[in-house]
């Protein structure tokens, strides 16, 4: 006889305290890193592409101003938002995800800053949590995961207004088009909300508006 789905036992309830071990894991990490970017981007994109290129300079900027900068710790965009900070003298983090492809550790992560995590939703708690601001290179679904999951964050105060930052308006404008024309037509967000992220082309705008950021906001007291 086929037992009810009620009398069936999993050992999902055992799986909580893996769950609470990478959390724990990752805040006794993180907890002293000082102020950091969150840069996210494509696995996929080569050394050669312009935005890996931007990724590194954007990032050794970060680096240069004092704050750290914490990446998937992966090959593409996350490598070069790696190289930079460790080019620009700031702390460089990487919060890898166990995959079964694709991600790598990069030899650029700072030895004692390598995190690896079987969960994405407790990586994305750290990424946003040791975070400053967010600079958003061109990437697929898991970049559109992490700008969206920042966004709501943000636009519901469950997090401080943080700077959010697109780079690269040829790849990132239709997205804003739909989203002004579609999402903000429909009443489903409001105009204030697309005040909460801006899109530019070099890595010498996106520093210039988290520096002005900061000039009206506080740094958030998460470190």
């Amino acid at each position: 006889m086929q037992k009810d789905w009620y009398e069936i036992k999993t050992n999902d309830s055992w799986a909580i305290f893996k769950i609470m071990s990478e959390f724990v894991n990752g805040y006794e990490s993180m907890a002293k890193i000082g102020p950091c970017i969150s840069v996210f981007g494509s696995a996929r994109t080569q050394p050669s592409n312009k935005y890996y290129q931007l990724a590194v300079k954007v990032s050794k900027l970060l680096g240069e101003r004092g704050y750290g900068v914490i990446t998937g710790g992966g090959p593409g965009i996350m490598e070069a938002g790696n190289k930079g900070a460790q080019e620009g003298g700031g702390k460089s983090v990487g919060l890898n995800i166990d995959l079964p492809f694709e991600q790598q550790g990069n030899p650029y992560i700072d030895a004692d800053s390598n995190l690896v995590f079987d969960y994405f939703f407790v990586r994305k708690v750290i990424f946003v949590k040791y975070a400053q601001g967010f600079v958003v290179l061109p990437g697929g679904f898991g970049t559109m995961d992490e700008l969206f999951e920042a966004l709501t964050l943000i636009q519901t105060k469950k997090i401080s207004r943080k700077p959010v930052v697109l780079i690269g308006k040829a790849y990132w404008q239709g997205l804003f088009d739909w989203i002004k024309a579609t999402m903000l037509a429909d009443g489903n967000i409001s105009e204030e909300d697309l005040n909460f992220f801006t899109i530019v082309d070099t890595e010498h705008e996106a520093i210039n508006y988290i520096d002005d950021f900061f000039k009206t906001h506080a740094l958030t007291p998460n470190f």
